[in-house]
């Protein structure tokens, strides 16, 4: 079978189960990356790597969005990152039944060891993002996430590392990149995880990819964050769907210390439903209550501008006893919080804001 045949093949194998895109990158192609792109380190007789894309459910962002409901759009991106994981190991499976030994790369919790801190330190063996805008699965936005015209950054990557010696997909044309750096993404990222001043460029292949720098941000701002932690803006007007809020550090070194004493505090809270396992964190399922920067980036500028409106006006989001989550005002949610004993009120934040 050719090159070009068994790259036909495979985009019909991965569009029979639902992939929006797909694309194909080489050693030769990579060449000149970072460690993250270094397809021997899964497999040392690696030749290529495949790329596909799913997309997350719009009616599910949307009603997220608008602090309607959390739970749907919660078990459509669990449910589709592990759809996309099986589908990278039925394809790797089909593919070495075939001839071409391959090897599927989990879409998350998958960390190399060989880091200073191991897995805590939660760099990919592969990075799929990078895979993607090489192979032309999509652009990098300045926020760093993958976009695509038609599902904005409302997808969730595969990756596949094959023997196989494919014939590789060159990267979308810059010009149809949408991305024109309204910075809206890190307006609503409580996080501070991009950086408003600095850029990031990649070489991969003779080819550069530029996006905020973030190289130097711990992975544990968006754990913290994203992870249902705390979530709190600072403006103190508008919050994830997480009810926490403790203090968010402003330097890296703060948030493994912040973490180790927020746990025991998430733990203690009524679980409002929904998340996964997360082995760096046991005992704990984890929430999806941000992503924020992800799902309000799409092409259509008016629409994004819509997305942001909805979390900014959205209110502030508190815990009920039952666990169960409510959207109100600020001044509202003083009250709430001001009503507690204080060792319940213990587990949602550590200090009073004063801007409040």
């Amino acid at each position: 079978m050719t090159e070009r045949n068994l790259n036909n093949l495979i985009i019909e194998v991965l569009e029979n189960q639902g992939a929006i895109a797909v694309g194909f990158s080489t050693t030769e192609t990579l060449a000149g990356g970072p460690p993250s792109v270094e397809l021997t380190y899964v497999m040392p007789t690696a030749r290529s790597a495949i790329s596909f894309a799913l997309p997350l459910d719009r009616d599910k962002i949307i009603s997220f969005l608008k602090r309607e409901d959390r739970l749907e759009h919660d078990r459509d991106n669990i449910r589709t990152n592990i759809l996309i994981s099986g589908i990278a190991f039925e394809v790797s499976n089909f593919l070495t039944r075939i001839g071409h030994k391959s090897i599927p790369v989990a879409v998350n919790a998958e960390y190399r060891t060989d880091t200073p801190r191991g897995a805590y330190d939660e760099l990919p063996p592969i990075s799929h993002r990078y895979l993607a805008v090489r192979s032309g699965v999509g652009h990098f936005g300045l926020s760093g996430n993958v976009i695509r015209k038609k599902e904005g950054a409302a997808i969730i990557l595969g990756s596949i590392i094959t023997e196989a010696e494919l014939e590789p997909t060159g990267p979308l044309p810059p010009e149809d990149n949408y991305c024109d750096e309204c910075r809206l993404c890190f307006s609503v990222c409580a996080s501070g995880m991009m950086d408003n001043s600095e850029k990031t460029t990649v070489t991969l292949g003779g080819i550069d990819f530029t996006y905020s720098n973030s190289k130097r941000k711990t992975h544990m701002r968006c754990d913290y964050v994203c992870g249902g932690f705390t979530g709190l803006s600072k403006s103190g007007k508008w919050s994830t769907w997480s009810p926490g809020r403790l203090p968010i550090p402003e330097k890296d070194e703060e948030f493994m210390p912040a973490l180790a004493k927020a746990v025991p505090k998430v733990l203690k809270r009524p679980h409002a439903g929904g998340g996964f396992h997360h082995f760096l964190y046991p005992g704990y399922r984890v929430v999806q209550t941000c992503g924020q920067c992800q799902i309000i980036c799409v092409a259509d500028k008016d629409e994004r501008k819509r997305r942001v409106k909805m979390i900014r006006e959205g209110g502030v989001v508190v815990q009920n006893s039952d666990g169960s989550l409510e959207f109100v005002d600020p001044g509202e949610a003083e009250k709430r919080l001001a009503a507690m004993n204080p060792e319940t009120r213990g587990l949602y934040e550590i200090e009073r804001r004063k801007n409040q």
